[in-house]
């Protein structure tokens, strides 16, 4: 499914307002195109409201270029400002300690070379791949909305709180005099300004309509405008695939599940091609009861980011009841991870993740590239090899054994692009039960990982 961009109709273009004159600036917006002499009548969608929490780009670019080792989250501290100072020193700038618009400029520029030149680390590939704008106000609209509230964290020392308003209508019929529009409210200010007004930010949120928030961050359960946006939505949106720590942030969420917490995960809803091919492929009569013969799992995956290849695990363990018991990690050219599960019957189950170094990285690090799943025993028909690619074929298939293989090619979805995901998430609210499942078996591997 690919977004169709529809024709959009501006009521107001973004507009500077206090804070504190918000919803009386948006009403004035539909009393004044209401009472309009063109025949058009323009009123808000009564939908949901739609939240994104997205840092500001200071963070980011100097992650990307190696200068900032924290949790990107735009909340300011002696790191950041170190950071800061350092990429000043090397660049030759004013040595502030400050974010300007100036210095953002000169990190993006420094960071088009760095990845032209192809000398950014598995860590930076991370931070550069969820460094991304937010989708176009146009694109919104087509979510059909009926508020967006967007917070920027920005690094400055700057205690107060920039705000916007602007709405927009997509025109879905031609000669359709009724248009269902979108209103935004944009909220800029460093990360402690935020917090400081949480309650005025969380009151924003329309009464008596759902509420989606992306937080397109490391999700921070202490912060208070975390908290304060989770415990009020219906659905909170995090991507997994932009996590620089997959073991300790995975664990994170496995907590905020386990507090029922309304969490969706991106990344998750990229392995739906991998999981219905994995099921087809257990589908036919003759081989339902084969699949109860699996005790062997290898897992490729882009090296840098180990959140796919756990789910993925972490699904099929849910499905067969699989207990993980004990988890050992090999640090190498492969990151290899080795995890030990047993069955109901108390089998054991032996699972290994592979961490395959590409110089091609994708849009999403961590991407699975090809699995198998195998028995140890000769007779059992179900061996299969799922891959994205020839060369996960190729690997997967060298590496032997007794069983024929069934291989089927995973291929590339146009639809796994982040603003389509946040479509589809938009269609369903609260937490996927299977994700939560699996996630269940996920928190317990990586348990065991944190106790080592």
């Amino acid at each position: 499914m690919t977004t169709q961009t529809l024709p959009i109709v501006s009521l107001q273009d973004p507009k500077d307002v206090s804070i504190n004159v918000i919803e009386a600036e948006l009403s004035n917006i539909w009393q004044s195109y209401n009472n309009n002499d063109d025949g058009i009548i323009a009123t808000r969608a009564n939908t949901f409201t739609f939240i994104i929490y997205e840092p500001g780009p200071t963070q980011y670019l100097l992650a990307v270029l190696g200068f900032y080792t924290g949790i990107i989250d735009g909340i300011v501290g002696p790191r950041t400002i170190a950071a800061i100072k350092s990429a000043e020193e090397t660049y030759n700038l004013k040595v502030t300690g400050e974010s300007s618009e100036e210095f953002i400029l000169k990190l993006q520029s420094e960071f088009k070379q760095a990845k032209t030149k192809g000398q950014l680390s598995d860590l930076q590939k991370i931070t550069a791949q969820s460094y991304s704008p937010d989708l176009e106000e146009t694109g919104l609209a087509n979510f059909n909305p009926c508020r967006v509230i967007t917070i920027r964290p920005t690094v400055d020392s700057n205690d107060s709180v920039k705000a916007q308003v602007s709405a927009s209508c997509p025109i879905n019929k031609q000669g359709n005099h009724t248009l269902a529009c979108c209103e935004y409210i944009t909220l800029q200010g460093s990360a402690d300004a935020l917090e400081k007004i949480s309650d005025v930010i969380s009151d924003l949120s329309i009464d008596g309509l759902p509420t989606c928030t992306w937080w397109k961050a490391i999700p921070e359960p202490e912060y208070e405008l975390f908290k304060k946006l989770a415990s009020q939505s219906n659905t909170l949106v995090v991507d997994s695939s932009t996590f620089s720590n997959s073991i300790n942030q995975l664990a994170k969420l496995g907590k905020m599940l386990e507090q029922n917490l309304p969490l969706a995960d991106l990344n998750w809803v990229r392995l739906s091609p991998w999981q219905e091919l994995t099921a087809a492929a257990f589908d036919p009569p003759e081989r339902r009861n084969a699949v109860l013969e699996i005790d062997r799992i290898a897992i490729d995956y882009e090296k840098g980011n180990s959140a796919q290849a756990l789910m993925y695990l972490g699904w099929v363990a849910s499905r067969l009841q699989w207990q993980p018991i004990a988890y050992e990690y090999e640090e190498g050219d492969y990151n290899i991870c080795r995890v030990k599960l047993l069955n109901s019957e108390q089998r054991s189950i032996e699972a290994e993740l592979s961490g395959i170094p590409l110089a091609d990285w994708g849009d999403v690090l961590g991407d699975l590239i090809s699995l198998k799943l195998s028995s140890t025993n000769s007779q059992a028909d179900c061996c299969t090899v799922l891959c994205s690619g020839t060369t996960g074929c190729m690997r997967m298939e060298a590496s032997g054994g007794a069983q024929a293989c069934r291989i089927e090619q995973v291929t590339s979805l146009a639809d796994q692009k982040t603003d389509n995901l946040i479509q589809r998430q938009l269609q369903r609210w609260g937490t996927d039960a299977l994700y939560k499942e699996s996630m269940e078996v996920v928190t317990s591997m990586l348990k065991l990982a944190l106790n080592q």
